[in-house]
Protein backbone atom coordinates (compact mmCIF):
# COMPACT_ATOMS: atom_id res chain seq x y z
CA UNK A 1 0.00 0.00 0.00
CA UNK A 2 1.13 3.33 -0.65
CA UNK A 3 2.35 6.02 1.82
CA UNK A 4 1.98 8.93 -0.87
CA UNK A 5 -0.11 12.22 0.82
CA UNK A 6 -2.28 13.03 -1.62
CA UNK A 7 -3.52 16.47 -2.09
CA UNK A 8 -6.95 18.58 -3.89
CA UNK A 9 -7.01 22.29 -4.52
CA UNK A 10 -8.59 24.53 -2.72
CA UNK A 11 -10.29 25.92 -5.39
CA UNK A 12 -11.76 22.31 -6.67
CA UNK A 13 -13.45 22.27 -3.57
CA UNK A 14 -15.00 25.50 -3.98
CA UNK A 15 -16.54 25.08 -7.06
CA UNK A 16 -17.62 21.09 -5.94
CA UNK A 17 -19.28 22.52 -2.91
CA UNK A 18 -20.44 25.88 -4.78
CA UNK A 19 -18.88 27.81 -2.10
CA UNK A 20 -18.71 31.93 -2.21
CA UNK A 21 -14.90 33.15 -1.50
CA UNK A 22 -15.51 36.42 0.86
CA UNK A 23 -11.83 36.50 0.94
CA UNK A 24 -9.04 34.06 -0.96
CA UNK A 25 -5.01 35.30 -0.32
CA UNK A 26 -2.98 35.51 -3.71
CA UNK A 27 -0.16 33.81 -4.90
CA UNK A 28 0.76 30.01 -5.07
CA UNK A 29 -2.66 27.63 -5.12
CA UNK A 30 -3.89 26.75 -1.73
CA UNK A 31 -3.83 22.82 -1.32
CA UNK A 32 -5.98 20.73 1.37
CA UNK A 33 -4.22 17.44 2.05
CA UNK A 34 -6.03 16.17 5.14
CA UNK A 35 -9.89 14.86 4.80
CA UNK A 36 -10.99 15.98 8.34
CA UNK A 37 -12.72 18.84 9.17
CA UNK A 38 -13.18 20.82 12.24
CA UNK A 39 -15.83 22.68 14.03
CA UNK A 40 -13.53 25.03 16.27
CA UNK A 41 -15.85 25.24 18.95
CA UNK A 42 -12.64 24.58 21.55
CA UNK A 43 -10.60 26.68 20.19
CA UNK A 44 -12.80 29.57 20.38
CA UNK A 45 -12.92 28.73 23.39
CA UNK A 46 -9.52 29.56 24.13
CA UNK A 47 -8.15 25.63 24.40
CA UNK A 48 -5.92 24.73 21.15
CA UNK A 49 -4.12 21.54 22.79
CA UNK A 50 -4.67 18.74 19.90
CA UNK A 51 -6.14 21.64 17.68
CA UNK A 52 -5.03 20.42 13.78
CA UNK A 53 -5.34 23.71 11.79
CA UNK A 54 -4.43 22.21 8.71
CA UNK A 55 -8.18 20.89 8.60
CA UNK A 56 -10.72 22.82 6.88
CA UNK A 57 -12.38 24.88 9.50
CA UNK A 58 -16.19 25.31 9.52
CA UNK A 59 -18.30 27.63 11.55
CA UNK A 60 -21.69 27.21 11.94
CA UNK A 61 -24.42 29.19 13.75
CA UNK A 62 -23.59 27.85 17.38
CA UNK A 63 -19.42 29.18 17.32
CA UNK A 64 -21.48 32.25 15.84
CA UNK A 65 -23.67 32.46 18.81
CA UNK A 66 -21.08 32.21 20.91
CA UNK A 67 -18.71 34.22 19.84
CA UNK A 68 -21.56 36.78 19.80
CA UNK A 69 -21.94 36.06 23.47
CA UNK A 70 -18.41 37.72 24.84
CA UNK A 71 -17.57 41.15 25.10
CA UNK A 72 -16.58 42.90 22.32
CA UNK A 73 -12.84 42.73 23.59
CA UNK A 74 -13.09 39.14 23.95
CA UNK A 75 -14.58 37.85 21.08
CA UNK A 76 -11.95 40.08 18.87
CA UNK A 77 -9.22 38.45 20.93
CA UNK A 78 -10.45 34.82 20.14
CA UNK A 79 -11.22 35.96 16.35
CA UNK A 80 -7.58 37.24 16.37
CA UNK A 81 -6.29 33.52 18.28
CA UNK A 82 -7.95 31.87 16.03
CA UNK A 83 -6.89 33.06 12.67
CA UNK A 84 -3.06 33.36 13.80
CA UNK A 85 -3.08 29.62 13.88
CA UNK A 86 -3.45 30.08 10.00
CA UNK A 87 -5.83 27.46 9.32
CA UNK A 88 -6.31 25.98 5.68
CA UNK A 89 -9.52 27.57 5.18
CA UNK A 90 -12.79 28.35 7.06
CA UNK A 91 -16.04 28.28 5.76
CA UNK A 92 -18.79 29.91 7.43
CA UNK A 93 -22.59 28.01 6.35
CA UNK A 94 -25.31 30.00 8.13
CA UNK A 95 -23.34 32.58 10.36
CA UNK A 96 -23.04 35.08 7.73
CA UNK A 97 -23.11 37.98 10.28
CA UNK A 98 -19.75 36.56 11.37
CA UNK A 99 -18.16 36.99 7.93
CA UNK A 100 -17.09 40.99 7.77
CA UNK A 101 -15.59 41.14 11.71
CA UNK A 102 -13.34 38.02 10.43
CA UNK A 103 -12.20 38.90 7.31
CA UNK A 104 -10.00 41.53 9.11
CA UNK A 105 -8.01 38.73 11.13
CA UNK A 106 -8.00 36.39 7.79
CA UNK A 107 -6.92 39.17 5.67
CA UNK A 108 -4.10 39.43 8.37
CA UNK A 109 -2.79 35.78 8.31
CA UNK A 110 -3.89 34.99 4.76
CA UNK A 111 -6.99 32.55 5.72
CA UNK A 112 -9.19 31.77 2.83
CA UNK A 113 -12.33 32.65 4.15
CA UNK A 114 -15.34 30.80 1.92
CA UNK A 115 -19.12 30.99 2.49
CA UNK A 116 -22.01 28.15 2.02
CA UNK A 117 -25.96 28.67 2.24
CA UNK A 118 -26.35 25.36 2.96
CA UNK A 119 -26.95 24.16 6.93
CA UNK A 120 -23.39 23.04 8.75
CA UNK A 121 -24.87 19.81 8.70
CA UNK A 122 -25.51 19.16 5.51
CA UNK A 123 -22.38 20.75 4.82
CA UNK A 124 -19.75 18.63 6.72
CA UNK A 125 -21.79 15.35 5.04
CA UNK A 126 -20.98 17.01 1.77
CA UNK A 127 -17.51 18.17 2.18
CA UNK A 128 -16.40 14.58 4.37
CA UNK A 129 -17.53 12.57 1.37
CA UNK A 130 -15.66 14.83 -1.09
CA UNK A 131 -12.26 14.67 0.68
CA UNK A 132 -12.71 11.34 1.36
CA UNK A 133 -12.43 10.46 -2.07
CA UNK A 134 -10.00 12.78 -3.49
CA UNK A 135 -7.69 12.33 -0.48
CA UNK A 136 -7.70 8.68 -0.40
CA UNK A 137 -5.12 6.10 -0.38
CA UNK A 138 -4.86 4.63 -3.47
CA UNK A 139 -3.27 2.09 -5.70
CA UNK A 140 -3.57 1.27 -9.29
CA UNK A 141 -3.73 -2.43 -10.84
CA UNK A 142 -3.03 -3.84 -14.43
CA UNK A 143 -6.71 -4.80 -15.14
CA UNK A 144 -10.72 -3.98 -16.22
CA UNK A 145 -13.20 -2.44 -14.59
CA UNK A 146 -16.42 -2.71 -15.72
CA UNK A 147 -20.09 -1.93 -14.17
CA UNK A 148 -22.83 -4.74 -14.76
CA UNK A 149 -26.31 -4.31 -13.70
CA UNK A 150 -25.20 -1.93 -11.15
CA UNK A 151 -22.38 -4.39 -10.24
CA UNK A 152 -18.71 -3.18 -9.95
CA UNK A 153 -16.31 -5.77 -11.67
CA UNK A 154 -12.81 -5.58 -11.83
CA UNK A 155 -11.34 -8.33 -14.15
CA UNK A 156 -7.93 -8.75 -13.95
CA UNK A 157 -5.68 -11.76 -15.79
CA UNK A 158 -2.75 -12.13 -17.64
CA UNK A 159 -2.16 -9.87 -20.64
CA UNK A 160 -3.60 -10.96 -24.08
CA UNK A 161 -6.27 -12.98 -22.06
CA UNK A 162 -9.27 -11.17 -23.34
CA UNK A 163 -9.99 -8.86 -20.82
CA UNK A 164 -10.32 -5.73 -22.80
CA UNK A 165 -12.77 -8.02 -25.62
CA UNK A 166 -15.06 -9.06 -22.71
CA UNK A 167 -15.05 -5.45 -21.33
CA UNK A 168 -16.07 -4.55 -25.28
CA UNK A 169 -18.71 -7.10 -25.36
CA UNK A 170 -20.43 -6.07 -22.50
CA UNK A 171 -20.79 -2.37 -23.52
CA UNK A 172 -22.53 -3.71 -26.42
CA UNK A 173 -25.22 -5.55 -24.39
CA UNK A 174 -25.90 -2.81 -22.18
CA UNK A 175 -23.19 -2.38 -19.53
CA UNK A 176 -20.66 0.19 -19.50
CA UNK A 177 -16.90 0.49 -19.11
CA UNK A 178 -15.62 2.60 -16.27
CA UNK A 179 -11.35 2.19 -16.85
CA UNK A 180 -9.45 -0.59 -19.52
CA UNK A 181 -5.92 -1.55 -18.66
CA UNK A 182 -5.51 0.49 -15.49
CA UNK A 183 -7.49 0.58 -12.89
CA UNK A 184 -6.68 3.58 -10.00
CA UNK A 185 -8.11 1.80 -6.79
CA UNK A 186 -8.82 4.09 -3.80
CA UNK A 187 -9.95 3.01 -0.31
CA UNK A 188 -12.51 5.34 0.45
CA UNK A 189 -13.36 4.29 3.53
CA UNK A 190 -12.77 0.93 5.98
CA UNK A 191 -15.35 -1.05 3.86
CA UNK A 192 -15.18 0.58 0.33
CA UNK A 193 -12.97 0.68 -2.64
CA UNK A 194 -14.19 3.39 -5.32
CA UNK A 195 -12.21 2.43 -8.79
CA UNK A 196 -11.73 4.64 -11.65
CA UNK A 197 -9.82 5.31 -15.09
CA UNK A 198 -6.52 7.48 -14.60
CA UNK A 199 -7.98 10.67 -16.83
CA UNK A 200 -5.24 10.08 -19.52
CA UNK A 201 -6.81 6.64 -20.79
CA UNK A 202 -10.18 8.00 -19.71
CA UNK A 203 -13.14 6.07 -21.67
CA UNK A 204 -10.53 4.41 -24.00
CA UNK A 205 -10.09 0.88 -24.60
CA UNK A 206 -7.17 -1.02 -25.94
CA UNK A 207 -8.05 -4.05 -28.87
CA UNK A 208 -5.21 -5.93 -30.53
CA UNK A 209 -5.45 -6.13 -33.80
CA UNK A 210 -7.32 -2.75 -34.05
CA UNK A 211 -5.95 -0.10 -31.77
CA UNK A 212 -7.34 2.37 -29.38
CA UNK A 213 -11.20 2.93 -29.89
CA UNK A 214 -13.26 5.36 -27.97
CA UNK A 215 -15.95 3.88 -26.21
CA UNK A 216 -17.77 7.02 -25.28
CA UNK A 217 -17.93 8.34 -28.93
CA UNK A 218 -18.55 4.73 -31.00
CA UNK A 219 -21.05 3.40 -28.08
CA UNK A 220 -22.55 6.97 -26.27
CA UNK A 221 -22.22 8.77 -23.03
CA UNK A 222 -24.26 5.90 -21.56
CA UNK A 223 -22.05 3.54 -21.98
CA UNK A 224 -19.10 4.74 -19.38
CA UNK A 225 -18.74 5.73 -16.27
CA UNK A 226 -16.18 7.83 -14.41
CA UNK A 227 -15.92 5.91 -11.24
CA UNK A 228 -18.04 2.63 -9.05
CA UNK A 229 -17.74 0.81 -6.10
CA UNK A 230 -15.69 -2.75 -6.71
CA UNK A 231 -18.07 -5.45 -5.64
CA UNK A 232 -16.43 -7.99 -7.01
CA UNK A 233 -13.20 -9.33 -8.52
CA UNK A 234 -12.91 -12.00 -11.58
CA UNK A 235 -9.86 -13.60 -12.10
CA UNK A 236 -9.71 -15.05 -15.93
CA UNK A 237 -6.70 -17.69 -16.13
CA UNK A 238 -6.47 -20.56 -19.22
CA UNK A 239 -8.21 -23.45 -18.27
CA UNK A 240 -5.96 -25.99 -16.22
CA UNK A 241 -7.00 -29.54 -16.38
CA UNK A 242 -5.07 -30.48 -13.09
CA UNK A 243 -6.83 -27.65 -10.92
CA UNK A 244 -10.29 -28.36 -9.45
CA UNK A 245 -12.18 -25.93 -10.25
CA UNK A 246 -15.34 -24.81 -7.88
CA UNK A 247 -18.38 -26.54 -9.06
CA UNK A 248 -21.28 -25.39 -6.72
CA UNK A 249 -20.03 -21.98 -5.34
CA UNK A 250 -20.53 -23.00 -1.48
CA UNK A 251 -17.13 -21.46 -0.79
CA UNK A 252 -16.25 -17.97 -0.94
CA UNK A 253 -12.78 -16.39 -2.11
CA UNK A 254 -11.69 -13.06 -1.39
CA UNK A 255 -8.84 -11.00 -2.74
CA UNK A 256 -7.16 -8.35 -0.17
CA UNK A 257 -6.90 -5.22 -2.15
CA UNK A 258 -5.21 -2.63 0.46
CA UNK A 259 -7.09 -4.28 3.67
CA UNK A 260 -10.18 -5.25 2.36
CA UNK A 261 -11.38 -8.66 1.36
CA UNK A 262 -13.32 -8.45 -1.89
CA UNK A 263 -15.26 -11.30 -3.41
CA UNK A 264 -13.24 -13.02 -6.27
CA UNK A 265 -14.82 -15.78 -8.89
CA UNK A 266 -11.65 -17.38 -10.74
CA UNK A 267 -13.50 -18.44 -14.64
CA UNK A 268 -11.14 -20.64 -16.56
CA UNK A 269 -10.75 -19.50 -20.18
CA UNK A 270 -11.30 -22.37 -23.34
CA UNK A 271 -12.68 -21.54 -26.66
CA UNK A 272 -16.36 -20.72 -27.16
CA UNK A 273 -17.11 -19.85 -23.32
CA UNK A 274 -18.48 -16.55 -23.67
CA UNK A 275 -17.15 -14.50 -21.37
CA UNK A 276 -19.87 -11.39 -21.42
CA UNK A 277 -22.56 -13.38 -20.44
CA UNK A 278 -20.68 -15.41 -17.54
CA UNK A 279 -19.77 -12.09 -16.40
CA UNK A 280 -23.92 -10.69 -16.28
CA UNK A 281 -24.50 -14.33 -14.58
CA UNK A 282 -21.82 -13.56 -12.42
CA UNK A 283 -22.85 -9.76 -11.52
CA UNK A 284 -26.77 -10.88 -10.96
CA UNK A 285 -26.02 -13.55 -8.84
CA UNK A 286 -23.38 -11.71 -6.31
CA UNK A 287 -26.23 -9.11 -6.25
CA UNK A 288 -28.61 -12.29 -4.99
CA UNK A 289 -26.14 -12.95 -2.38
CA UNK A 290 -25.81 -8.80 -1.22
CA UNK A 291 -30.18 -9.59 -1.06
CA UNK A 292 -29.99 -12.67 0.95
CA UNK A 293 -30.26 -15.26 -1.27
CA UNK A 294 -27.41 -17.73 -1.92
CA UNK A 295 -28.35 -20.24 -4.85
CA UNK A 296 -25.64 -22.66 -3.67
CA UNK A 297 -26.93 -22.80 -0.25
CA UNK A 298 -30.35 -23.18 -1.48
CA UNK A 299 -29.30 -26.42 -4.04
CA UNK A 300 -26.88 -27.81 -1.22
CA UNK A 301 -30.32 -27.60 1.02
CA UNK A 302 -32.20 -29.48 -1.39
CA UNK A 303 -29.62 -31.98 -1.71
CA UNK A 304 -29.34 -32.53 2.01
CA UNK A 305 -33.23 -32.68 1.88
CA UNK A 306 -33.70 -34.89 -0.83
CA UNK A 307 -30.73 -37.73 -0.31
CA UNK A 308 -30.73 -37.26 3.76
CA UNK A 309 -27.46 -35.98 4.22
Amino acid sequence: MTSEVYSVSLNSIIQEMGLTVQYMPEGEEILISCKDVNRPGLPLAGFYDHFEPQRIQIIGNVEWRYLNSLAPEERLKRKHDFYATKPAAVVFTRSRNEIPEALGFAKQYGVPVLSSPISTTEFMANIIGSLSVSLAQRITRHGVFVEVYGEGILILGDSGIGKSETAIELVKRGHRLIADDAVEIKKVSNKTLVGTAPEIIRHYIELRGIGIVDVHRIFGMGSVKMSEKIDLVVELEPWKDDKDYDRFGLDTEYINIMGIKVPKLTIPITPGRNLAVILEIAAMNHRQKKMGYNTAEEFNKRLMETYGG
